[in-house]
């Protein structure tokens, strides 16, 4: 047997012989082309209604005395709560801590979206004993609803609000959430992942579109974490499947929104967390709570439970298509409002509706999403 020394030379000596091989004499396998999606109405297995909670003033995160407790509102993410919901807690627990409670006492957290979970999952890390109130649980919440696609920047602030120190917070959440969300990827159940993508459009990239109806100014906030993703790359005729002449590849994180789900909800009831299922019709009802200290993070249910006006509900309609595993790349219709993401149960597409700003109708609308489909399977 050589010593471990020769055995190194040796294999260093052969991967520097295979380095010095002629580029003709390297056999690589050509790039794999995209699959195409199989997009077609008859494919549709789901259809889900949710409500953003869209603030213009950005996310509502503050503490109050109410009732001989301490309130922690938490609450008006807009389309970005998954995206921004890890380093938001982060904020939120801050404020569970300066209001004096050590780690191992019990708080509560009210709502069981994205923003509630993950709250409950933050606190319970920092030692504290938490108690979780819902009125409905996953998948029967409104972050159910949501594409799944990494935007911190979806509809989180107006133009008017986004000032410089608002603008820096909100790219320290970002920052936070988007480490903490790399340390899910390699899972089995796949919480989270990275894709590549495509943007097309009918007219150049450097085209202006116009804004959906009714809706407020927003700041463009891309450019102040950029550096998180690889950066696009514009595609010639012949190195894209699609009809359309200007196509942009990408790089971009997804959420398997059911399995990141789950994943939250047994890593908190492993720890000891509790699920108790209560409606709340009232403030007042929060202070019927035996803990000291609430949470407060009920998204869109703020409105009526605190009569928040500030608050806008934005709808948000997706269609899951049987899930097709050969299509791992999302596909996003510029100008023509369509979203295709390859999600693990299924392959979602989203379009904004043109009343959707302000509708807090929750009634699905089939030719909506038929349209979308169409108008995606025409680009094939």
């Amino acid at each position: 047997m050589k010593p471990a020394g020769l055995q190194r030379r040796h294999l260093l000596a052969a991967g520097s012989a295979t380095l010095a091989l002629p580029a003709q004499a390297l056999d690589f396998a050509a790039p794999r082309a995209p699959a195409a999606m199989r997009a077609s109405i008859d494919r549709i297995v789901d259809i889900t209604v949710g409500i953003r909670p869209f603030r213009a003033q950005g996310p509502r995160i503050e503490a109050e005395r109410r009732f001989g407790k301490t309130l922690v509102h938490h609450y008006g993410h807009g389309g970005s709560g998954w995206s921004l919901c890890w380093g938001s807690a982060q904020r939120a627990l801050a404020l569970v801590q300066v209001a004096g409670l050590r780690p191992g006492a019990r708080i509560a957290v009210v709502g069981c979206g994205a923003i509630g979970l993950t709250t409950a999952r933050t606190a319970q890390q920092a030692g504290y004993k938490v108690r979780l109130y819902a009125k409905d649980r996953p998948p029967r919440v409104h972050s159910s609803a949501a594409t799944g696609l990494w935007t911190p920047d979806s509809r989180i602030v107006t133009s008017e609000h986004a000032s410089e120190a608002w603008t820096a917070g909100w790219e320290a959440m970002a920052r936070a959430s988007f480490k903490v969300h790399q340390s899910y990827l390699g899972l089995p159940s796949g919480p989270v992942e990275w894709h590549d993508g495509f943007v097309v459009a009918d007219e150049d990239f450097d085209q202006p579109i116009a804004g959906h109806v009714g809706e407020p100014d927003y700041p463009d906030l891309h450019p102040r974490v950029a550096d998180l993703r690889p950066r696009g790359k514009a595609l010639a005729a012949g190195e894209h499947p699609f009809r359309l002449a200007h196509v942009r590849r990408f790089t971009q994180l997804v959420f398997n929104i059911p399995a990141y789900q789950r994943l939250l909800l047994d890593d908190f009831a492993r720890d000891g967390g509790e699920l108790v299922q209560r409606e709340f019709r009232q403030l007042r009802d929060l202070g019927t709570l035996p803990e000291r200290l609430v949470v407060n993070c009920t998204g869109d249910g703020a409105r009526m439970l605190l009569g928040d006006t500030s608050l806008t509900p934005v709808r948000g309609q997706t269609a899951r298509l049987i899930p097709q595993p050969e299509v791992d790349y999302a596909l996003i219709y510029r100008g023509r409002n369509v979203v295709a993401l390859p999600r693990r149960d299924g392959l979602l597409i989203a379009a904004m509706g043109e009343h959707d700003f302000g509708s807090d109708d929750l009634r699905p609308d089939r030719a909506h999403s038929e349209d979308a489909v169409r108008r995606l399977a025409a680009l094939f």
